[in-house]
């Protein structure tokens, strides 16, 4: 143990060597008054979206037993800081280099942000390339940190950091380059992903469904089902809401009408499907739980994500609705799978971006189904064939090396007495 964190000092010691001998002081171009509210509302969307992290470890960590609130936080939490790093060293280049075929950016373009001061016509962006950059990279931290709400309470904490590179690396970098490059293949082919419903949502669900499947299921899976405390989902909640804005409204890439409509869409779309949620509860004859209105504010958010600036109010207000309606019973269906996904990932963030893909090659402005336009939501199965199974494949793949090199699941005792105590040395009274 003490063998792997030498390795890993050692690691990061190069990393920042490499740091110091990127010495060159970055003369940012661009920037003039004409787009000086584009870069202050670009700076304030990337703040809100990082806002989302710490938001999502509440989320999750109210959910799970108490004996392990801060393992399951901390999982969401290091994301910012681990993330941060390969995003810079390679992660950016991968995403948003320039294209080998359609499938890759050039590793090497942007290693270690050089050239990230340098105006990228590719890409024709209206802000300087290092606040894409920083904007895109908190994208790129949220997305494993959604995965880990379906192995929380039994995954190894050095098992789960590998993972997370590996998953960055080789399921993240090439969805992004896929989807958002402007030469990414599935760019070309006209499809229609907003702020993320399949570069983050989807993947993060088949990502998180394959890692259940992995690790198996937890040992007390079916003595603990409350969560341990409500108000962290609450707040938890609040936060990602919060934050959302930045992130679909913040994909406009500037201070914007597009901008604009994604900040209502967002709102709409959330509030909507937070109601149809509890009233679905209601018919079950269950009560009205917090939880129950978190989770449904949440797939709303999920479900207008892919869609934000490419629809209008009313038609946000419709996919928050169907929306929940479709995750809630598939929730219950899923839950009849001997498949322990701790806190039902892969039925909200996976199914919620599904719904939101396909809905947005409906409801898109002028190329959408209902346009009587076909090529779109044709595109868009495709796409969601390819990206499913892709990230589900790969995903597992990645599990099983990461177990090659490090345990990936915790023991039975470790599991029985907590993560918190037992791997952090950490709990809450």
């Amino acid at each position: 143990m003490k063998r792997n964190w030498i390795i890993s000092f050692v690691a990061v010691l190069i990393i920042a060597l490499l740091g110091v001998s990127n010495y060159e002081v970055l003369s940012l171009e661009n920037i003039n008054s004409e787009n000086a509210a584009d870069i202050s509302w670009m700076l304030t969307a990337s703040c809100l979206v990082f806002f989302m992290t710490p938001g999502l470890s509440f989320f999750y960590g109210g959910m799970v037993s108490q004996r392990n609130i801060i393992s399951t936080m901390l999982q969401s939490f290091i994301a910012l800081g681990l993330i941060s790093i390969l995003w810079i060293v390679v992660g950016f280049s991968l995403s948003f280099g320039d294209s080998y075929f359609g499938i890759i950016g050039d590793p090497t373009q942007y290693f270690m942000f050089n050239n990230i001061d340098q105006y990228n016509e590719t890409l024709g962006l209206g802000i300087p390339l290092l606040l894409f950059a920083l904007f895109q990279l908190k994208f790129a931290i949220i997305t494993p940190a959604i995965t880990t709400g379906s192995f929380a309470e039994r995954i190894n904490f050095s098992g789960y950091l590998i993972f997370m590179c590996l998953f960055s690396l080789v399921i993240y970098c090439p969805l992004a380059h896929w989807t958002w490059h402007p030469n990414g293949f599935l760019h070309q082919w006209g499809v229609l992903d907003f702020a993320g419903g399949a570069v983050v949502h989807i993947s993060a669900g088949f990502a998180a469904l394959a890692g259940a499947l992995a690790l198996g299921h937890r040992k007390k899976r079916n003595t603990e089902e409350n969560p341990a405390n409500t108000s962290y989902v609450l707040l938890g909640t609040g936060m990602l809401w919060f934050g959302w804005f930045g992130f679909n409204s913040g994909s406009a890439l500037g201070a914007n009408e597009e901008a604009i409509m994604a900040f209502a869409t967002t709102n709409t779309a959330s509030a909507m499907s937070m109601f149809t949620w509890i009233v679905l509860e209601g018919m079950k004859g269950n009560k009205v739980k917090a939880t129950h209105a978190c989770i449904g504010a949440v797939v709303g958010l999920v479900v207008i994500t892919p869609a934000a600036g490419f629809v209008s109010i009313g038609q946000s207000l419709f996919m928050g609705f169907i929306g929940a309606v479709i995750c809630n019973h598939f929730l219950a269906f899923f839950r009849r799978f001997d498949i322990d996904d701790t806190l039902d990932v892969f039925a909200c963030h996976g199914m919620g971006g599904i719904v939101g893909l396909l809905l947005t090659g409906i409801f898109a402005k002028d190329v959408g189904l209902i346009y009587g336009e076909t090529e779109t939501f044709i595109n868009h199965i495709y796409a969601l064939i390819i990206i499913s199974v892709f990230t589900f494949v790969g995903s597992y793949i990645l599990y099983k090396i990461t177990a090659l090199i490090v345990p990936i699941r915790v023991t039975e005792e470790i599991e029985e007495q907590g993560l918190d105590i037992s791997l952090h040395g950490e709990y809450i009274n």
